[in-house]
């Protein structure tokens, strides 16, 4: 058996053909381009996974992991910040016409990275276990009782869009506190509303990259940003765990190469606001194992496991 796996995000596409056990034995990407629009979008990524996949051969069932809100029942995406148009669109339909009617499932890319942390990864063993991708915004997902958790309507985990009420008084999303994007906003504001000195303010563009390379540099301001950002994720963690009691949480993205700077008041803070010591534990904290194919196995996994089912 054979799975053909396809990650499909704003930025970029990526699709690999994995064996029984899998094993990756081919990979391509390409950059997504979605403003090209939808038609044209769907032809690239059909062009694709077809190149990863040997000319004698056909996949047993094809995975994708893609930006929510989705339909996996039905195989649509609802809609997507980072696919501007894109309504109801049946991508697995579409993709298992390509295929000449192989099985095709789509899920979330964040549950899909939690399904393969907890299979392959640093979530090995431990149940439940959450998983958060903290790179641009912040996604997730959560492994309950050894299967992908999704809620009523297929929806759950949203952790980046947890509330919060600031001083200002606004209601503000964990993602516009603590994502990479929120680092470059967040900068921003403070480079405006003070006099602080930084060596921000001789940056072309100040956004989370160029406020995590001078936090790392030990610029104050940045570090400051950075220390906040991770007392945002450590109260948003604290409300999981008071939800969820996991074995393990695991960490992706980008942001969290920021390691210490990021982790330490993240891990304070979520100490500081447990009802319970015993929801903490040495080894709670973990960084995800799969890098940046974490997605593509877990659509590869998904599709193994979908297909078993049937």
């Amino acid at each position: 058996m054979s799975l053909l796996a396809i990650d499909f995000g704003g930025t970029r596409t990526r699709a690999a053909w994995y064996d029984a056990t899998l094993h990756q034995i081919k990979r391509d990407e390409i950059p997504s381009r979605v403003e090209d629009g939808q038609e044209k979008t769907l032809g690239r990524i059909i062009d694709l996974a077809r190149s990863v996949v040997p000319s004698d051969a056909k996949p047993a069932a094809i995975g994708v992991a893609a930006p929510g809100p989705l339909d996996p029942r039905k195989g649509i995406i609802s809609h997507a910040e980072t696919l501007p148009g894109w309504k109801d669109v049946p991508l697995a339909d579409t993709l298992c016409q390509a295929f000449d009617g192989t099985p095709t499932w789509i899920e979330n890319d964040a549950n899909l990275a939690a399904l393969a942390e907890y299979h392959l990864g640093a979530g090995k063993g431990a149940d439940p276990t959450l998983y958060l991708t903290i790179s641009t915004g912040i996604g997730g997902g959560a492994v309950i009782g050894g299967r992908l958790f999704t809620g009523g309507s297929g929806l759950a985990i949203e952790p980046g869009h947890m509330r919060f009420m600031l001083p200002d008084g606004k209601i503000y999303r964990l993602e516009e506190l603590a994502s990479g994007t929120a680092l470059g906003f967040w900068g921003r504001h403070r480079l405006t509303n003070s006099d602080q000195p930084s060596i921000l303010r001789q940056a072309i563009s100040v956004n989370g990259k160029t406020v995590g390379e001078a936090a790392k540099q030990g610029d104050p301001l940045a570090l400051d940003v950075v220390q906040q950002a991770g007392i945002w994720l450590g109260i948003g963690i604290a409300n999981l765990l008071h939800l969820f009691n996991p074995q393990a949480v695991v960490l992706g993205g980008s942001v969290t190469h920021l390691g210490d700077l990021l982790l330490t008041p993240l891990k304070q803070t979520l100490q500081e606001n447990l009802l319970d010591p015993a929801f903490y534990h040495d080894g709670l904290i973990r960084y995800a194992a799969l890098g940046e194919d974490v997605c593509l196995t877990g659509a590869a996994l998904y599709a193994a496991q979908s297909l078993t089912a049937l």
